[in-house]
């Protein structure tokens, strides 16, 4: 005996990303009007600096608008971005009464937002989540997409799902109290937008980057509206990451290996510069973009105060090896992401992205850096 269980489904997961200054009281106020639906337990989900600076404003503002709302809290960093923390916050929340009558608030930067939402999509089988993006990194790399996940000891990243939040909220205002190597590490994934499908914002930035450092308004909005449109057009073409998505992953093969072998000492942006380059410099040798273009790209990184060159520290062994562990492998085969000069990606095939480089073609590229 055979059963069919048919299950076809269209599925809307459009959202909103507001961008603007101070938005706790419209956070509130969206939710209030329905935008986790008739959920009244609200986990604000933060990491131990956030919570310093901004965590009251946002408790304060849901507890007026007559929401039950519960801090939790992680220590800020990449080294919390794990399958333990997601435990950690599981069964805090558990303790605490939440069940799946409860939406999520991930309050701050990437490593919050990467593990509130992969929490959210679990727990009590998917609850709603929204993002409050508190850092420049958040806002060019979680505002769009839905990706989350966790890190394991092997490599970054390769343990979650993708969830699509119901809103994404990027204050700017939160950007003036963000270290300088912080600002620096989100210039990285702004910089990769330009490098793979935004010539003028790349142009933009070489004109007006050390004004970002300054929290320059209109600098500010310019490329955080540029970033969420680059974004954009990539995941609304391959939400799953079937083919073009790919091209987001440019300057991470090499990123999230050093990122890993550093032991997180590197931040993620810093870590991203170096893969920018990496790639720029293995794509000129296989005549995908000019040396002039490299230097840009290495110049425009050294204005944004991050790396341009492998730390001594480093095993290049040891970060060769960890290349291997990155998502685009297949079958034992590295494949790499190339940008074709400024602002455009190469295509090797119908909806094919990442080429196959071998061990000695990066390896070379490597010991040079």
């Amino acid at each position: 005996m055979n059963f069919n269980v048919t299950l076809k489904r269209v599925v809307d997961d459009s959202y909103d990303i507001e961008i603007g200054y101070e938005l706790y009281g419209t956070l509130a106020r969206d939710l209030s009007q329905g935008l986790a639906g008739s959920r009244k337990r609200l986990a604000v989900i933060t990491d131990d600096r956030v919570e310093k600076l901004y965590a009251a404003k946002v408790l304060e503002s849901l507890r007026e608008a007559g929401f039950n709302a519960e801090m939790f809290v992680i220590p800020n960093g990449e080294k919390s971005k794990t399958r333990q923390m997601k435990e950690f916050l599981e069964d805090s929340m558990l303790e605490k009464g939440f069940r799946r009558d409860c939406a999520v608030i991930a309050l701050g930067g990437g490593v919050v937002t990467d593990l509130a939402g992969f929490t959210a999509g679990t727990f009590g089988r998917g609850v709603p989540f929204v993002n409050y993006a508190t850092t420049l990194l958040a806002a060019a790399d979680a505002s769009v997409g839905g990706k989350t996940a966790v890190d394991t000891p092997l490599a970054t990243n390769l343990i979650g799902m993708f969830n699509q939040p119901k809103k994404v909220y990027i204050d700017i205002s939160t950007w003036k109290t963000l270290p300088r190597e912080q600002i620096s590490s989100g210039l990285a994934e702004t910089i990769k937008h330009g490098c793979l499908g935004d010539i003028e914002l790349f142009e933009y930035l070489e004109k007006n980057i050390e004004k970002v450092f300054d929290c320059d308004r209109q600098v500010c909005e310019y490329i955080c509206e540029h970033n969420c449109r680059v974004k954009y057009k990539v995941v609304m073409q391959d939400e799953k990451e079937s083919g073009l998505r790919e091209v987001l992953n440019l300057g991470h093969t090499v990123g999230r290996a050093i990122e890993t072998v550093s032991d997180y000492k590197l931040l993620h942006g810093q870590a991203v510069a170096i893969g920018l380059c990496a790639q720029a410099k293995l794509g000129e040798k296989l005549g995908y973009i000019s040396p002039e273009n490299v230097a840009r790209v290495q110049d425009l990184c050294q204005r944004a105060q991050l790396p341009t060159s492998i730390p001594g520290y480093i095993d290049k062994q040891k970060l060769v090896d960890k290349l291997y562990t990155d998502k685009k492998v297949r079958e034992g085969k590295l494949r790499f992401v190339f940008q074709k000069q400024i602002g455009e990606m190469m295509c090797f095939g119908e909806n094919q992205y990442g080429k196959q480089i071998s061990r000695e073609q990066i390896g070379e590229i490597i010991d040079k850096m």
